[in-house]
């Protein structure tokens, strides 16, 4: 069985040290596919360089978390990506964006002129969009009614059921990843349990939201214990899903795959040219 890692950043200077090591170990675990958000403007050119350098999908847009750090110059430089690299099959969506209304201190107010802009940027490039949703999802609803974008995939969904089914309604899967293994994580694992099958994309958000086995406090971390997440730990992530809607890790895989492939249709051919090709160390006819 293969899986598909929805949200992964594996340009973060996390994995710098070992990032072949970190993709070798996702791969031999049968994540096939892995799709990169960039966070920054800075980041574009190293999230599709990588992207291309290991066979993977990318996305482009500015962070909510970010967006005091961007100038207003940036949101030109995306629309300027966007068309550069309108053909690049790799490019499958325009994120992450969205709205952080969690963090405090934010600016709320340029959170949502640059989110508007990004969404108006991917409904003219016909892209789906990567949402990051803290504390948001009503506002996010909002601009998704007020600018129509082709779908995408709501990133570590964490809302109430009816905010679930308004997404869905419009277009969008919800991305579940590493926080559906804590056992407290009431809401999320009970949306994860009751939700159409046809809303769940699985994601790890590497190196963030580990699951429960790679947890560690915060006297822990300040010990030195690391908790980085990988895309290794997906297909273990989606056992979870698995036990909680009574699946087979292979149905897992199935439709958390058809999901990602409908959601960011452009996933389609990359995974299909990957199933075309021979397993490593096969030898040519």
């Amino acid at each position: 069985m293969t899986w598909i890692d929805t949200h992964c950043h594996l340009d973060a200077p996390e994995f710098d040290a070992d990032r072949a090591a970190v993709l070798a170990r996702a791969r031999a675990a049968g994540v096939a596919m892995l799709v990169l958000p960039a966070v920054l403007a800075g980041h574009f050119d190293a999230v599709r360089a990588l992207a291309h350098q290991q066979g993977l999908a990318y996305a482009l847009g500015i962070h909510p978390l970010f967006v005091d750090r961007s100038a207003d110059a940036d949101l030109d430089r995306l629309a300027d990506e966007l068309h550069r690299h309108r053909g690049d099959p790799r490019l499958v969506a325009v994120g992450e964006i969205g709205l952080d209304h969690f963090v405090p201190g934010l600016d709320l107010a340029r959170q949502a002129r640059f989110y508007t802009a990004q969404l108006k940027l991917a409904r003219d490039a016909g892209l789906p969009v990567i949402l990051h949703v803290r504390r948001s999802a009503d506002a996010l609803l909002q601009g998704l009614r007020r600018i129509v974008v082709a779908g995408g995939i709501a990133h570590a969904f964490n809302g109430s059921r009816v905010q679930a089914d308004l997404f869905t309604g419009l277009g969008f899967r919800l991305g579940f990843g590493g926080t559906l293994t804590f056992e407290r994580a009431l809401q999320i694992r009970k949306l994860a349990a009751e939700l159409p099958a046809s809303a769940l994309v699985l994601e790890t958000d590497a190196p963030d939201i580990p699951p429960q086995w790679l947890y560690r406090s915060a006297a822990d971390r300040a010990a030195g214990l690391t908790h980085r997440n990988e895309p290794a730990e997906l297909p273990r992530i989606a056992a979870s899903l698995a036990a909680l809607r009574g699946w087979t890790l292979d149905q897992t895989a199935a439709v958390t795959r058809a999901n990602a492939l409908s959601a960011l249709p452009r996933l389609a051919a990359l995974v299909a040219a990957d199933a075309a090709l021979p397993p490593p160390g096969a030898q040519a006819p």
